[in-house]
């Protein structure tokens, strides 16, 4: 877990990464600034980027194979100007995105029967990756609540993610589950928080 410190560090560092690809055209790694020891480990991580309330970008690292530096920085430069579903980011754009920083656990496979999926599946705390061959398609922990969707919607919607139907959880693709602790700004450049939409205990 990180300290809501390190959050906030995090989310900087990202906004950081995009506004000097502006200025100088080369990716930071991370090594510039100094930072804490935790973003040395590796860890899954996932940036995504809003502009008034609506997606204007969200690519990560699923698995924990890099540095967080590392995966903060590429995952930062690869929301801004790399997702497909988005134009690049424009520098006008800048100070009009809030940043949102989620750093994943292990994806682990839900070992149950088809039917049983939902029943192992809190919303609010499990993101998902729904695999088939060479198909997959992963959804934060953060979609499900921000969009209303139980947890037989939530499979549905990760299955059209990667391509598949939206019964595809219940006719042989793998399901992963996955945690997020996610940090946000609550406006372009403004303070950053941690957001928590799991259930009370």
């Amino acid at each position: 877990m990180l300290t809501a410190t390190e959050g906030k560090i995090a989310v900087q560092l990202a906004r950081n990464t995009i506004k000097t690809y502006f200025l100088t055209g080369t990716m930071m790694d991370g090594s510039e600034t100094e930072l804490p020891k935790v973003f040395d480990e590796k860890r899954g991580v996932f940036v995504t980027l809003t502009e008034n309330g609506m997606l204007r970008g969200c690519i990560g690292h699923p698995y924990p194979e890099s540095t967080l530096k590392y995966a903060i920085t590429d995952s930062a430069i690869s929301a801004a100007f790399r997702d497909p579903r988005f134009p690049p980011l424009h520098i006008d754009e800048l100070d009009k995105v809030e940043v949102e920083v989620t750093v994943l656990t292990p994806p682990e496979r839900i070992k149950a029967a088809p039917k049983d999926l939902p029943s192992k599946i809190e919303v609010g705390r499990h993101g998902l990756i729904v695999k088939k061959g060479y198909r997959q398609g992963l959804l934060l922990p953060q979609v499900a609540p921000e969009n209303d969707m139980d947890e037989i919607e939530f499979l549905g919607h990760t299955c059209l993610k990667a391509g598949l139907e939206p019964d595809a959880w219940l006719t042989g693709a793998e399901v992963y589950s996955f945690e997020g602790q996610i940090f946000s700004e609550t406006e372009p450049n403004g303070e950053v928080i941690e957001k928590n939409f799991k259930k009370k205990e």
